[in-house]
């Protein structure tokens, strides 16, 4: 009994020490960081060079248009294919994709080719190929590490993404600043090795089996969701909250007419709210969501609003950095509650098809959400669609609190027992 509490006390940091020696999760953490690095110095540069073509907000929205359709309607498609085939060479052949995009956008910025209709083309070829890679990378992850340390690892996954997006919007719009062709050839190396890393990651279980394909198995993964509340209102809203509330689509507009600044401020914008997500990723990874998750994600999404308003009144860069680093750590309350969530409570055979559904909640409140910025921007001017946005945002959080009881109230992460069945066990 004495001996007991100092392995209790140790126990997190060897599970801490455990995951950083696991060989698979470094290749995964690598791949994550090289990926999320060369797709935000892509969007930098796609965003700076397409208002420089056009000097329009509309055509920026039409950008994040481009890269949510395929995702939206590939979503069953790739949900399956990532339930049914190696899900490291579905991850690396979509980054060899995005490589070759990211070449073609370097060639036509050196040739003088580069035009807003083939940059649409471009971002849908793009956005078609993280409809794929997203669920297949994100479903790889539980056979990587342990099923205890999935919350452990998916916190230090996200803190991956957001050390890469803040690298790479600031790497990204330097480059770009020294000349736009350096942006787009650095995005085409990163993805290069991405998809080295990808296609090497080794698991700790075998590939999923290649099921029949059935209508009803093409739709399993909508039907899971349905039948898990505290999953749906998750995934809904996050989906709302950043639909509303997101409005990173407009800042090339803030940094060039609202905040007086270039395309390195672009990147520094950018990578604040990453900045914030980072700092709040690596504070989960070390101190769980252990008790009330649910009322965390509302939380978060509540600030979010808020930040989101202060981001919208703003006239001054520091000021703008400071409320875009608020907005980041507390959306990644909600990522990480929303993507263990996933993962904990879905089997692993439906994992690819939920992961799919996820990511293109994901997609859609990102994606479009960019383009309703952008029309809404068109409307009304920058300033007044990100303040609607973030009122928006909080309104749909404390409506949701009410639609979603069972969000609201869950104590864990893990897949709890009903009363029934806990009494029939007894």
């Amino acid at each position: 009994m004495t001996t007991s509490a100092p392995d209790d006390a140790n126990a997190p940091s060897d599970a801490q020490s455990s995951l950083v020696r696991n060989r698979g999760f470094q290749r995964f953490y690598g791949t994550r960081v090289l990926s999320s690095l060369a797709f935000q110095m892509l969007a930098v540069a796609m965003g700076w060079h397409i208002y420089a073509l056009t000097h329009s907000a509309f055509a920026l929205g039409l950008v994040g248009l481009a890269q949510f359709l395929p995702m939206f309607l590939l979503t069953l498609v790739v949900g399956h294919v990532a339930d049914r085939y190696d899900r490291r060479r579905i991850a690396s052949t979509c980054q060899v994709i995005e490589c070759a995009a990211a070449l073609t956008f370097a060639a036509g910025t050196v040739g003088g080719w580069l035009s807003a209709p083939l940059i649409y083309a471009l971002a849908a070829c793009v956005g078609a190929a993280r409809a794929f890679e997203s669920p297949a990378v994100s479903s790889l992850l539980p056979g990587v590490v342990p099923r205890p340390q999935l919350p452990n690892a998916t916190a230090w996954s996200t803190s991956a993404n957001q050390t890469a997006n803040i690298v790479g919007p600031a790497l990204g719009g330097l480059l770009y600043g020294l000349g736009p062709s350096h942006a787009f050839i650095a995005c085409t190396i990163a993805f290069a090795l991405a998809a080295v890393l990808s296609g090497t990651i080794p698991l700790r279980a075998k590939p999923p089996s290649r099921a029949p394909v059935t209508l009803e198995s093409v739709f399993s993964g909508i039907a899971f969701i349905r039948s898990q509340p505290v999953i749906l209102g998750a995934l809904s809203l996050d989906l709302f909250a950043v639909l509303f509330g997101g409005a990173t689509a407009l800042l090339p507009v803030f940094a060039r007419d609202i905040l007086h600044a270039g395309p390195i401020a672009l990147g520094l914008l950018r990578s604040a709210s990453a900045a914030g997500a980072l700092a709040g990723s690596i504070w989960l990874a070390h101190f769980p969501l252990r008790n009330r998750p649910g009322m965390a994600m509302f939380g978060g999404v509540i600030v979010f609003g808020f930040a989101t308003i202060a981001f919208g009144l703003s006239h001054n860069i520091a000021i703008s950095l400071v409320a875009l680093a608020v907005l980041g750590a507390s959306d990644v309350v909600s990522v990480v509650v929303r993507t263990s969530l996933v993962q904990l409570r879905t089997p692993d055979e439906k994992l690819g098809r939920v992961s799919a559904v996820n990511s293109m909640f994901i997609g859609t409140s990102n994606q479009l959400g960019e383009f309703e910025s952008g029309l809404t921007a068109g409307w009304w001017g920058a300033q007044p669609a990100v303040l609607v946005g973030g009122v928006a945002t909080i309104c749909v959080a404390l409506l949701w609190m009410r639609f979603f009881p069972a969000l609201r109230d869950t104590r864990t992460l893990e897949r709890e027992e009903t009363p029934r069945a806990t009494a029939s066990a007894n």
